[in-house]
């Protein structure tokens, strides 16, 4: 099986300024047919020479974003639920001005925000409540919202495949689905392969990222078990390569366990060649 592959542009850090720019010829130039760019500024006149770029080289984009606890969308504080839903329709806006078809990420709550509990149903509806706001501006956008779990210590609303299908089936909207992260599931999943084909007519979108979040196959991400599993769920999307820089604070990566992000980037294209050419 063949799957286009992309790139996550977070591996050169979340400031995307215009010198990371010059790097979206080398990632195509290595075979990768996309990128994968983090939106954390809403300012249309900031992507102008990224959607140059991306055209010029004839990418396709897509895109992610997560919210701090000022944007919650889970807040008992109904400011702040609409602070985020607000933030994400003008991410919604960028991600259809790059001419991308996908937002995703962890926003149907803040990242590593706890209430030291299990989520409650509250918290679950005002979750459901915001996704659906969003997903009716991404619906008349063309956009559709790629929701993600993160594993248990950076999110404690959905941490596993179950619950995030669960929220997903909840919401019931044609432009909320489901990206999967084998980060994330490698912490928190029992087998990644059967929990990817268990919520399989949701999934629309996956990033490989390695418990290293580095270079793919350099880590213990179960390979042979993801790849295989990709044909029984029969999965026709993207497939985007997640990697993160000790310069990304969010991801708690305090140290650089790579040697460039040219080698990452070309490692880990030629590792997924390992199995799509099987």
């Amino acid at each position: 099986m063949k799957y286009p592959i992309a790139m996550n542009t977070l591996v050169y850090g979340p400031d995307m300024n215009e010198s990371i720019i010059q790097h979206l010829a080398y990632i195509k130039e290595v075979g990768y047919e996309g990128v994968e760019v983090p939106i954390f500024v809403v300012d249309q006149d900031y992507w102008k020479p990224w959607k140059a770029e991306i055209d010029r080289l004839g990418l396709t984009v897509f895109t992610v974003t997560f919210l701090g606890a000022d944007m919650n969308t889970i807040s008992s504080d109904p400011a702040v639920r609409q602070k985020g839903v607000d933030f994400l329709k003008k991410a919604v806006d960028i991600t259809a001005y790059l001419g991308a078809s996908y937002l995703s990420g962890p926003f149907h709550s803040a990242l590593a925000v706890f209430s030291g509990a299990a989520p409650t149903q509250q918290e679950l509806d005002w979750s459901k409540e915001s996704m659906l706001a969003v997903a009716e501006h991404a619906k008349e956008k063309n956009v559709i919202l790629g929701l993600e779990y993160l594993n248990r210590f950076e999110n404690y609303v959905v941490s596993s495949a179950d619950q995030l299908y669960s929220l997903v089936k909840a919401i019931n909207h044609p432009n909320v689905k489901i990206m999967f992260d084998t980060f994330h599931a490698h912490i928190e999943e029992f087998n990644t392969g059967e929990a990817m084909v268990r919520i399989a007519d949701e999934v629309a979108h996956i990033q490989l990222s390695e418990s290293t979040r580095a270079t793919l196959g350099e880590g213990q991400v179960h390979w042979d078990n993801v790849f295989s599993h990709l044909e029984k769920m029969n999965y026709k999307g993207w497939l985007v390569v997640e990697a993160f820089t000790p310069l990304l604070p969010a991801a708690c990566i305090w140290r650089k366990k790579y040697t460039t992000e040219a080698e990452l980037i070309l490692k880990s294209y030629q590792h997924i060649q390992k199995y799509l050419g099987k």
